[in-house]
């Protein structure tokens, strides 16, 4: 089984914007992954050339909620996000496809 380092591409309306204007795209990545099999991760995937890479790692969150049987309680999981800055004249299309 190949080691899987991209999960899914970030689309919000955020990070829309830092795609349009900066060339700046988020995706979600495995825990383990560093910024060098991103790179080549992305680069493979989309075909373009990737300037940067700078990676975050988001903690899981507790949520608590009353419901009719008392109070629920749990944690959101914890994921490992990479924003990617690709190179003058590179774009991905997410939406090409659809």
């Amino acid at each position: 089984m190949a080691n899987v380092v991209l999960i899914k591409p970030i689309v919000t309306e955020k990070s829309t914007k830092s795609s349009d204007k900066h060339r700046k795209y988020a995706f979600k990545v495995a825990r383990e992954a560093n910024k060098l099999e991103i790179k080549k991760a992305i680069e493979a995937a989309y075909n373009v050339k990737v300037e940067n890479v700078n990676t975050q790692v988001n903690v899981g969150k507790m949520k608590t909620r009353q419901t009719k049987r008392g109070i629920s309680s749990g944690v959101k999981a914890a994921f490992k996000k990479a924003h990617v800055t690709l190179k003058d004249g590179e774009t991905i299309d997410f939406y090409g496809s659809v």
